[in-house]
C-alpha cells in the first residue's frame, strides 16, 4: 500500500516475506534472490528499514505457513509493514488473502503494486487463483491422458528403475552435505562464544534470542528455540569435519544456505 497507517514514511519499517513453491527452488536460491532484490530496492526507495526476513518453501495452496505466521507476529508487534515482492508470494487463494487482510493490525505491501489498496489486492488474488486453477486442470488432464495411453510416469517407468536407487543415494548425500554446511556456518560462532566463556546452554539461549533458524520440527509454536544438546551436536560435527572442511562444506552444499530442513 502506498503508505502505512501505523507510521510516517521516514520511520517506516518492513518485515520481508519470501516464498518459493519447491525445495529445489529453495535450495538453489532460484526465485529467492529476485524476491529479496525487489524487496531491498523497494525498501531503499522508501528510505525504510527491513527489520526481519522470513523465507518459506511451501506451495501457495498450503495455508500452513509457520514462517508467514512468524513474519505476521513480528510485523504486528513491531508496528511494521509486511512486505512481499509479488502478491502471489502470499498465496493464489482469495480466502487465504482475505483472512490475512481481516487483521486490522497488519499492513501488507507488495513491491509490484505499491499503491494497491485492499480492494485491488482482493481482485488480483482472484485473478491469480483462477490462473492457478486453470493450470492445475490442464496438467491433471494431460497426465490422465498419458496414463490412459499406458505411459508409466516417474520412477515407475522401466527405464528409470536404476534412477530410484540413485535418487535415494543423492538424497542421503545431500542431507549429509546440508548438515555439514549448517555446522560449518554456525561452528565458528559457537567456537568463539566458547572461548569467551559461554556454556552450551548460554549459547543456545543466545541463538534463540537471535532467532537463528532451526529445522521445522524443532521449533516451538513456529519459533526457533535452541536446546543445549543441539548446539553441542552442531559443534561436534564442526569439530569433526575440521577447519579444512569449512570451505568445502560451503562450496559442496550451496543448496543449504538457508540452514537445515
Amino acid at each position: 500500500m502506498a503508505k502505512s497507517q501505523f507510521q510516517s514514511e521516514s520511520l517506516m519499517k518492513y518485515v520481508a516475506y519470501y516464498r518459493v513453491s519447491t525445495q529445489k527452488q529453495g535450495n538453489s536460491g532460484l526465485g529467492l534472490d529476485a524476491q529479496r532484490d525487489a524487496v531491498m530496492r523497494h525498501a531503499r526507495s522508501r528510505g525504510a528499514e527491513v527489520i526481519a526476513e522470513f523465507t518459506e518453501i511451501e506451495s501457495g495452496r498450503n495455508s500452513q505457513r509457520p514462517q508467514l505466521r512468524a513474519a505476521r507476529s513480528i510485523a504486528v508487534r513491531s508496528k511494521a509493514v509486511l512486505l512481499i515482492a509479488k502478491l502471489d508470494r502470499l498465496a493464489r487463494s482469495v480466502s487465504f488473502i482475505s483472512t490475512l487482510m481481516a487483521d486490522s493490525r497488519l499492513e501488507i505491501e507488495a513491491c509490484d503494486m505499491p499503491a494497491a489498496n485492499r480492494l485491488s489486492m482482493h481482485i488480483m488474488a482472484a485473478v491469480a487463483e483462477n490462473e492457478a486453477e486453470a493450470i492445475s486442470q490442464r496438467t491433471s488432464a494431460a497426465l490422465q491422458q498419458a496414463i490412459k495411453r499406458g505411459v508409466k510416469l516417474g520412477f515407475a517407468h522401466p527405464s528409470r528403475a536404476k534412477d530410484a536407487g540413485q535418487a535415494r543415494q543423492r538424497g542421503v548425500m545431500t542431507s549429509k552435505l546440508r548438515a555439514d554446511r549448517f555446522a560449518a556456518t554456525l561452528g565458528p560462532t559457537i567456537e568463539t562464544m566458547r572461548k569467551e566463556g559461554l556454556t552450551f546452554q548460554e549459547i543456545a539461549e543466545e541463538f534463540t534470542r537471535r532467532r537463528y533458524p532451526l529445522a521445522r520440527q524443532q521449533n516451538v509454536h513456529d519459533e526457533p528455540v535452541w536446546k543445549l544438546h543441539r548446539v553441542r551436536q552442531i559443534y561436534r560435527r564442526y569439530s569433526f569435519i575440521g577447519p579444512r572442511a569449512y570451505g568445502m562444506a560451503l562450496l559442496s552444499a550451496p543448496e543449504a544456505k538457508k540452514g537445515e530442513n
